[in-house]
């Protein structure tokens, strides 16, 4: 019993049964196994994205989103008249994080790539695309750079899936996806 000394004062040097040898062989070896598959699954699987992620200043990046917005801007959506910006394919786009917004409105075209550039101004958000399965970290001062293909038309909700404050729930942004010309 677990719960009382072992009879033998050096109970290390006692022969281990052969069923536990076997399970510890199989936890090893499974164990090895996973340890292989890890960069296999990051160059050939479809669920870790590639990005890149460099130093920038909080001012910087809002003048970035800035002048993205000014020269890409299509309309206005919502009571707070959040941009809709439409950047041609194969461009950088820019999405700013903070409290408690996603700014601007993305619409791209389906089947395009885009450089999705992802910063926040003032807190560490969670960057989740509702329905798919794309959550990242969006930290102030890093513009972490994501490059994406959209593969269906519609709307995509952004929610901020890392509570930054009173107001977390309310940060909503969207993508919406638009079929080519």
């Amino acid at each position: 019993m677990s719960i009382t000394p072992p009879e033998q004062k050096v109970w290390f040097n006692e022969p281990v049964e052969k069923t536990e040898v076997i399970w510890v062989i199989i936890a090893l070896t499974w164990a090895l196994i996973m340890f292989a598959m890890m960069p296999l699954w990051h160059l050939k699987g479809t669920q870790n994205m590639s990005n890149e992620a460099y130093r920038i200043q909080p001012d910087v990046y809002q003048a970035r989103v800035d002048a993205f917005v000014e020269k890409f801007k299509v309309g206005e959506e919502g009571h707070a008249k959040t941009p809709v910006v439409r950047p041609p394919a194969g461009s950088d786009v820019y999405m700013m994080a903070r409290l408690w917004e996603w700014y601007p409105v993305l619409e791209l075209e389906k089947g395009k790539s885009y450089r999705l550039h992802l910063s926040s101004l003032d807190w560490q958000h969670g960057f989740s695309v509702q329905p798919a399965n794309i959550n990242l970290q969006v930290h102030p001062g890093i513009d972490e750079v994501v490059t994406i293909t959209p593969t269906d038309s519609g709307d995509f909700g952004i929610i901020c899936n890392e509570y930054c404050g009173i107001g977390h729930h309310t940060m909503l942004g969207k993508i919406r996806v638009v079929a080519g010309k």
